[in-house]
């Protein structure tokens, strides 16, 4: 049985820039090399607005204000392969694009503002995806 420790709470940012989504190419796991929205762990005490604030500048340099939570799912990682099982519950928020041009920090590869078109010729990964085409009419 895992232990509480292995359970993380994390926060991401769906982010526009007229026609275009800012993601992210992920450096690591879960869903290395695929493209996702940004974000990252909240930090024990800190309000959920500004741990998605502070995670989306982290790991892109963007500045964002979160508006209101928009999608939330659960990734539980029970493989015996895996030496420390995960399990993390992420609540998305839509944003409004304040200032910043994508840059790559923290665990991001790559960080880009992505239009529609180009969208559907990525490796996204399948909770963006669907939370894109249900909540943004994306490809």
């Amino acid at each position: 049985m895992q232990n509480k420790e292995n359970i993380q709470l994390g926060v991401g940012a769906i982010v526009f820039n007229g026609d275009a989504v800012l993601l992210v190419q992920r450096k690591n796991p879960p869903n290395q090399f695929q493209w996702a929205i940004p974000g990252g762990k909240v930090n024990y005490g800190e309000p959920l607005k500004d741990a998605v604030e502070r995670e989306i500048l982290e790991e892109t340099s963007v500045v964002i204000q979160a508006l209101e939570p928009v999608y939330t799912f659960e990734i539980i990682e029970t493989s015996t392969t895996s030496d420390t099982p995960f399990h993390y519950v992420v609540i998305d928020f839509e944003a409004q694009y304040i200032s910043g041009v994508p840059t790559a920090n923290d665990d991001a590869a790559k960080a880009e503002w992505i239009s529609r078109k180009a969208f559907s010729s990525l490796e996204v990964n399948n909770i963006t995806q669907n939370l894109l085409r249900e909540k943004f009419n994306f490809p």
